[in-house]
């Protein structure tokens, strides 16, 4: 009990610290308004990781899928396409990345890390062919309502997160798709012996992955008006790190919404307080790092106590 309360105390604990560090600065509404936009994409992309490392997977290609997402939905658009559907797009653009994912995954059975890695590099160059390393600048200006707007006083993003974060709540708690993805990452071999369809479950969970991660590239597109052929470098670092923060285990079998949602809030706040506080954005990232390598090793000595 005591190491599954331990992210919500240590997100409590470190809003408490910014909010005696920098009072003037940190408790207005602008700041935490940004701090939820800022957050919104990594918790978005977490969402679907959390799926994936549940069945036992990883995706080191999210960081690529979001920037294909975001630029060829920013294309429609520019096109003439209606932004609705340029939204749907970029969301069905990361959908077919992330099943593609699951077939290279389950169909040629190689190891998740070595077909996302890969992959990572096949989809961020294959955007920059299509952009010509350029990004897309000429999209409906209402677009922005989408990453920048409010709705009843709240973000619009927080709302569009509330309804993911309940949707992959649902499927992994409610669904048979939840159940076999626990149990595909506790024993995919059981899992196969029991009859459960493993490759089209895990395949599944990676497409879900690949939705939610296009979805968060149109957001991302909306905060900055354009489609960044270069945008998500980096962030599958931080949509892992927040599964593993949160909870999750590499190992496959464990992991939550409500963690991962806390990870991920844990690393936006870190990001907010160390720019309220001058902190250089490169010690950010060793300490991402840090947290990470921390993170894993108390989950593997919590493991190691179960087993003796």
């Amino acid at each position: 009990m005591i190491q599954r309360l331990l992210p919500f105390v240590t997100l409590i604990a470190l809003f408490a610290g910014l909010s005696i560090a920098s009072p003037d600065h940190f408790l207005t509404k602008t700041n935490l308004s940004s701090v939820v936009r800022q957050t919104a994409v990594i918790n978005l992309m977490a969402l679907g990781m959390t799926m994936v490392i549940i069945s036992g997977g990883i995706d080191l290609s999210v960081g690529a899928i979001l920037a294909m997402g975001g630029l060829l939905g920013t294309m429609a658009m520019e096109k003439g396409l209606p932004i609705w559907l340029g939204v749907i797009a970029g969301i069905l653009a990361g959908s077919l990345c992330g099943l593609v994912n699951g077939l290279l995954t389950t169909r040629l059975r190689i190891n998740p890390f070595i077909v996302t890695l890969g992959t990572l590099g096949i989809i961020r160059g294959t955007t920059l062919i299509i952009s010509n390393g350029l990004p897309v600048h000429q999209i409906p200006q209402a677009f922005s309502f989408l990453g920048e707007g409010n709705l009843l006083g709240v973000p619009f993003v927080l709302w569009v997160l509330v309804a993911c974060a309940l949707l992959v709540h649902v499927i992994l708690e409610h669904t048979r798709l939840g159940r076999y993805a626990f149990s595909i990452g506790s024993n995919p071999d059981a899992a196969y012996y029991a009859g459960i369809p493993v490759a089209f479950h895990t395949t599944a969970v990676y497409a879900i992955c690949g939705m939610l991660t296009g979805l968060g590239g149109m957001i991302e597109a909306s905060r900055l008006m354009t489609g960044q052929p270069t945008a998500g470098q980096g962030y599958e670092l931080q949509a892992i790190a927040a599964v593993v923060i949160g909870g999750g285990s590499l190992r496959g079998g464990e992991g939550s919404v409500l963690g991962t949602l806390i990870g991920a809030f844990i690393m936006g706040l870190l990001a907010n307080g160390s720019d309220l506080l001058g902190i250089s954005p490169y010690l950010q990232q060793a300490i991402i790092g840090t947290v990470i390598i921390l993170a894993v090793a108390f989950d593997e000595l919590r493991k190691r106590k179960m087993v003796a």
